[in-house]
């Protein structure tokens, strides 16, 4: 068997693996060692090159933006912004029809501009808006589908540790990409409203009223979110301005956002130490994942795949939007049954050389901001997509008497403008890049 084949079939054995309920860092780990043993005779290279490996990988501050970032969604969810996001947005939207869900589509906007994401900002938010949502008669379909699409503008809205991750992988700058993010962004929250607007209408009784409150009421409850918004222009726009960079951001809004939640009275003693262990819990579980495809990437470099499939695709002389219209759907099928961040993290390595080679008319920098934006939404959609979309998961264990198969029922307009927003985007470019013109 040649290294090339042996390549081949270490995917049937990574998926058996994962279906078999292994922790899909550990599998990439074990098929990324088992591959290398095969190729070499003998483990005992892998193994010394592990520790060496380890801390080539961790020991860059690239990688220290990732547990900033989640420092800040966690100081954030105990300082109460979360709820002071909803009633905002409640305040404006909620008299007018499906209003409270739309209003927990701005409000997870807005969190997932200070959090970066997913399951953190459906998290957060479901404790919220769902009891919300119940008390104006809202249809549980209609309210679990909102939340758990709700979530996922956490990845999308920066900053975004998926798109961190990405930058990295791809060797992009990082705060291009939050840039290319943002009109995506606005899209997907557009978007959801949109599917809202249209679902309340076509079944009128899945959602009830809520009165207009005056504008005096409205003003007041703008005044409580200018903590969020004074945080994310300090991020956002200090990055932009050249002030500092990502990383640095990253450990502003962070301080920044642990310094108004104790002045908010949320971050306490216990609360701090929470958010430090769920901090640090989290980050184990991503770099754990991150070392596990490094092995499994650094196997597949050496059986050739990505470079002999590059090829392949480059001598087939296939349509370049075919070929990506094939990888975007791999990625909506691998959504169902993988997480995003094991997925950007197994397949960015390999899709990344074969996509680059073809011409889609844009410069290298251009091209890698628009697909890494395209795959970014794709994953978006595997979270909110049954059977394994864990952002439905997240939601259904916070409202189990709401059978699943609601969440799945209600879930469903999200992901056909989700599927609606990736067609635009794949077709104008100029969308994506917009941002990144004008700020660069």
């Amino acid at each position: 068997m040649t290294a090339f084949e042996i390549g081949l079939w270490s995917f049937p054995v990574l998926l058996a693996l994962i279906f078999l309920r292994m922790p899909i860092g550990l599998s990439m780990l074990v098929v990324g060692i088992g591959g290398n043993w095969l190729l070499n005779g003998s483990p005992n290279m892998m193994f010394g090159q592990l520790k060496n490996l380890t801390y080539g990988i961790f020991s860059t501050h690239s990688y220290s933006i990732v547990p900033l970032f989640l420092l800040m969604g966690q100081f954030a969810s105990v300082g109460g912004m979360s709820r002071a996001l909803f009633k905002a947005a409640e305040a404006w939207l909620g008299h007018r029809k499906g209003g409270v869900a739309m209003a927990a589509i701005g409000a997870c906007a807005g969190f997932g501009a200070i959090c970066g994401s997913s399951l953190a900002t459906a998290a957060t938010m479901a404790q919220v808006a769902l009891p919300e949502l119940r008390r104006y008669g809202y249809s549980p379909a209609l309210a679990t589908g909102t939340l758990a699409a709700g979530g996922t503008l956490g990845i999308l809205i920066p900053p975004s540790i998926i798109l961190v991750l990405y930058a990295i992988l791809a060797e992009q700058n990082i705060a291009k990409l939050f840039a290319a993010a943002f009109i995506p962004g606005i899209l997907a929250a557009i978007g959801y409203m949109i599917a809202i607007s249209i679902y309340v209408r076509v079944f009128p009784g899945s959602s009830g009223l809520r009165e207009r409150l005056p504008y005096l009421e409205r003003f007041q409850a703008l005044l409580d979110v200018w903590p969020v918004l004074l945080i994310f222009l300090a991020v956002v726009g200090g990055i932009y301005t050249g002030l500092f960079t990502p990383t640095e951001a990253a450990a502003i809004g962070a301080a920044g956002t642990g310094l108004v939640a104790w002045l908010n009275g949320g971050l306490t003693r216990k609360t701090f130490l929470e958010s430090i262990l769920a901090t640090a819990a989290s980050t184990g579980m991503i770099f754990f994942i991150v070392l596990g495809a490094s092995v499994f990437n650094g196997f597949l470099a050496l059986s050739q795949v990505p470079q002999i499939s590059a090829e392949f695709v480059a001598e087939q002389a296939y349509n370049p939007w075919l070929v990506l219209t094939a990888v975007l759907v791999l990625y909506l099928v691998f959504g169902c049954v993988m997480d995003s961040l094991s997925m950007i993290l197994l397949t960015v390595p390999i899709f990344f050389p074969i996509m680059s080679g073809l011409d889609f008319g844009l410069g290298p920098e251009d091209f890698a901001l628009w697909f890494g934006i395209l795959v970014l939404i794709v994953v978006e959609v595997g979270l909110i997509t049954p059977p394994v979309g864990m952002n439905l998961f997240v939601i259904n264990s916070m409202a189990k008497d709401i059978p699943i198969i609601q969440t799945f029922r209600g879930v469903f307009p999200f992901v056909m403008t989700d599927l609606i927003r990736v067609a635009i985007l794949t077709a104008f470019p100029a969308i994506t890049l917009f941002a990144v013109r004008l700020f660069y």
